[in-house]
């Protein structure tokens, strides 16, 4: 099989900050081609490089035996290789025509022939198909998952011969990810080359034929994926064996109810959720995406406004239906969203803007000033305790790794002192060494006494850090079961219908 795509000794500075330390990659036409590494590793740098949005420092590459040096992205689309990005690069106020022939419109006499764009667009939506898209749409109106395929979508436009995949299926669930993985293989079997990123190393093995692992900027291996386990692959990545993923518990929950829901709805993805939350305790929600896992999180914070229910904490009644969000965080809500970029965090405000929006209090003067100095010192303790890679407090958070920006979005509900956590998908797109430091972080926040309402669509983390799980299923919760009394099998089987 012949190699596409060589590189050799690519690097990157930034500032004092090395972001790529002599990478070295082949990647061979018609395979799959797994690029793994922990966040900060240098991999989303590495991408940025091959679609022709970074240029590097050193180092050569060669695409079908020609010198490679892309002057933009548009350059490199042009040559054949196209880029899907992890954070989504899309525009919410045009159709979904538009966005997927975003710089390849079709046109006539000078004109956009919307007409053969639509039916192109409907040709390359069909390789990946989605009740929810059409291609006259607009993308706001989409889920996150729904906007995913359409990024996808968009890099087939290219007709690419290298397609590079960074965490193509983050937002995705289980049903969609099949069908992805069936549309990879039908782009090797032409010929293309896809390079896939991916944190689900589960997933990397059944899709990759081989692999390459970076750490700290540069490659430390690379072979064959049927030759190597996952925990062989993490061992590469983090430089020391996989052991200890999931956090010892010091504590058990007690039996203090610390959130009651009763009967709460907000149609029409959740239908009715009833449960106790305990102080100390863990409880993980599973469910397939749209199942309403996601909108019983925005409704107990008060983003979407529950039609019903009744909602009490720590014995105190909180108006379900007309308590605001600001209500809910004075009495102990915090939340962490699953959208870290749109939501979750203010991208261009520093890390001590975002760790202390939720009570700048404890950084006043008198008369309400913000003392910006206690708060830049308040920033460094949670930096300190949470090991936030940063070069300072006033650094922009959109600057930091995934896993990073993540530590500090749950940073921001410990600033908070909040006693309720709702975190939903609180690893998802993030390495295995920052999962495993903010499992830490959760057990941690459990152990002082806090209740940690979780949504995962990754069964593993649920067994591996709740005490109970309860399954959302077509907008209805089922009752909370102790952990020992799940299988995976058995929340599939629940989340499904069955």
């Amino acid at each position: 099989m012949t190699t596409t795509l060589d590189v050799s000794g690519i690097a990157k500075r930034y500032g004092a900050t090395l972001a790529l330390d002599g990478v070295d990659l082949a990647v061979r036409a018609g395979e799959v081609h797994a690029l793994i590494g922990e966040n900060g590793a240098g991999k989303s740098t590495l991408m940025g490089v091959l679609a022709g949005a970074v240029r590097p420092d050193r180092g050569t590459m060669q695409f079908d035996g020609q010198e490679y040096v892309p002057e933009s992205q548009h350059a490199a689309r042009r040559v054949g290789i196209a880029l899907i990005h992890q954070e989504l690069s899309l525009c919410p106020h045009l159709s979904v025509a538009e966005n997927v022939l975003l710089g390849a419109e079709e046109s006539a006499g000078g004109w956009v022939d919307r007409r053969r764009m639509h039916e192109r667009a409907l040709a390359l939506l069909d390789e990946l198909p989605h009740p929810e898209i059409r291609p006259e749409r607009l993308l706001r109106d989409l889920s996150l998952p729904a906007r995913q395929i359409v990024e996808i979508c968009r890099a087939l436009a290219a007709d690419a011969k290298v397609v590079l995949m960074d965490e193509p299926t983050s937002s995705l669930q289980s049903a969609d990810v099949e069908r992805l993985f069936a549309l990879v293989r039908r782009l090797t079997a032409r010929g293309i080359a896809v390079i896939y990123i991916s944190h689900f190393l589960e997933e990397v093995r059944q899709i990759a034929d081989r692999y390459t692992v970076l750490r700290d900027g540069r490659t430390v291996a690379t072979g064959e994926m049927r030759d190597a386990s996952i925990d062989q692959l993490i061992t590469h990545m983090v430089g020391r064996t996989a052991t200890g993923l999931f956090p010892v518990r010091a504590g058990r929950p007690g039996r203090e109810v610390a959130l009651s829901v009763r009967g709460v709805s907000a149609p029409p993805r959740l239908r009715e959720a009833t449960f106790d939350l305990y102080r100390g305790e863990i409880l993980g929600v599973a469910g397939l995406l749209g199942s309403g896992r996601t909108e019983l999180m925005r409704a107990l914070f008060g983003l979407e406004r529950p039609t019903s229910g009744v909602i009490e904490m720590r014995g105190r009644s909180v108006d379900a239906v007309r308590a605001s969000t600001a209500e809910r965080v004075r009495r102990g809500f915090g939340y962490v969203s699953e959208d870290r970029k749109g939501e979750g965090l203010a991208q261009p405000m520093s890390i001590a803007d975002n760790l202390c929006a939720t009570r700048p209090s404890l950084a006043w003067r008198a008369a309400g000033v913000l003392d910006l100095a206690a708060q830049k010192e308040r920033a460094r303790h949670w930096i300190r305790a949470l090991h936030v890679r940063a070069r300072s407090a006033s650094q922009p958070v959109r600057a930091l790794s995934g896993g990073n920006q993540q530590k500090v979005a749950i940073g921001r509900l410990l600033h908070q002192e909040a006693d309720v956590l709702l975190l939903d998908e609180p690893t998802r797109g993030i390495d295995i060494g920052s999962k495993a430091e903010i499992y830490d972080i959760i057990a941690r926040q459990a152990d002082a006494g806090c209740a940690v309402l979780v949504v995962s669509s990754y069964l593993p983390e649920l067994f591996g850090i709740c005490d109970r799980i309860a399954v959302m299923c077509r907008g209805r919760l089922t009752a909370p079961r102790a952990v020992s009394a799940w299988t995976p099998e058995s929340v599939m089987a629940v989340a499904i219908g069955g």
